[in-house]
């Protein structure tokens, strides 16, 4: 089901709930991993897990019932574009702040769940050390973003502005550095071989260089590349 055709019942009055207390839902296609955030959460004395969802729909169910002040949101819920997926959700309960807790670290994907809406990135292996304090910091309307990402965050954003890249491009020349073929590409960001050829192209010509190892050189010193 398109997430463009879910809908939210009429919110019901916000429920009681203990002064100071965060409302959390937790939402991932794994309940192994559900499980696992929600013993870690429950450790928390200000943070109270109200729900859990499995897929999108449920997400907007429980969103519109409990209207909880957080979702930690595992991308992995959604059957169509995640960008989609946060600025619905952010559209239908804008009561709620998004954390999404993932395995991915790109920093592109982290910017553009940032720029759909989402007010929190996190890295899911460190959850135990950040989501709460994600959290937390989503409940006071404030930005968290796993350390883990936020420097290359920071370098793709500056190689955008300074360098004239797009963010499609730096996200295409993080995985030519990284070693994909145009064909890898291409099935990594949905795109044709042609138009990774294309880009391609393109970013070599704005930043003057000829080669791959160029590419790699570069995307080294602007630290677009974990090492």
């Amino acid at each position: 089901m398109s997430v463009s055709h879910l809908h939210l019942a009429p919110e019901p009055p916000k429920p009681d709930a203990e002064p100071g207390v965060i409302r959390v839902l937790l939402a991932d296609d794994h309940a192994l991993m559900r499980r696992t955030l929600r013993l870690l959460l429950d450790e928390e004395h200000d943070i109270e897990v109200v729900a859990e969802a499995e897929d999108l729909a449920s997400v907007m169910r429980h969103v519109a019932e409990h209207r909880p002040q957080a979702v930690a949101l595992d991308l992995g819920i959604t059957d169509g574009s995640n960008s989609e997926a946060i600025r619905l959700l952010r559209e239908r309960a804008p009561q709620t702040q998004i954390v999404i807790v993932t395995m991915e670290e790109n920093p592109v994907f982290a910017q553009r769940a940032l720029d759909a809406g989402a007010i929190g990135f996190v890295s899911k292996d460190l959850a135990d050390e950040e989501l709460p304090e994600a959290i937390r910091r989503a409940a006071h309307d404030e930005q968290y973003v796993s350390p883990r990402i936020s420097l290359p965050l920071e370098n793709a954003i500056r190689a955008v502005a300074e360098d004239t890249l797009t963010v499609r491009e730096i996200e295409v020349l993080r995985l030519i550095a990284l070693g994909h073929t145009s064909v890898e590409i291409a099935q990594e960001l949905a795109l044709s071989p042609r138009t990774v050829e294309t880009h391609r192209a393109r970013i070599l010509r704005k930043l003057g260089l000829t080669t791959r190892a160029e590419l790699v050189a570069y995307a080294l010193r602007r630290g677009l590349l974990r090492t």
